[in-house]
């Protein structure tokens, strides 16, 4: 992956409520990065932030056509390039 993709991403806990990104890197080590990938959270996919909990743990994901509930201590182990509004 190109440096200047990296430079223009977040990570996924950071996306705001409302928005979507496209993933550009799975990172965790072992079991958590297996356990990521097997979610469906894999580079090139689009992710919508549609719910954050009122103490910013967990938050609520809209991905492949389903809801997904993630801790936001793994959801920061996830890079995303956020869309602009020309791309949405």
């Amino acid at each position: 992956m190109e440096r200047k993709e990296l430079n223009d991403t977040i990570t996924l806990d950071r996306l705001p409520i409302g928005s979507s990104g496209v993933i550009r890197a799975v990172g965790g080590e072992g079991p958590l990065r297996l356990r990521l990938l097997d979610m469906g959270l894999i580079p090139r996919t689009r992710v919508t932030m549609r719910k954050v909990a009122p103490m910013g743990d967990p938050l609520e994901i809209h991905i492949r056509g389903y809801e997904l509930t993630l801790r936001a201590e793994d959801a920061r182990n996830i890079l995303v390039a956020p869309e602009t509004e020309a791309q949405a």
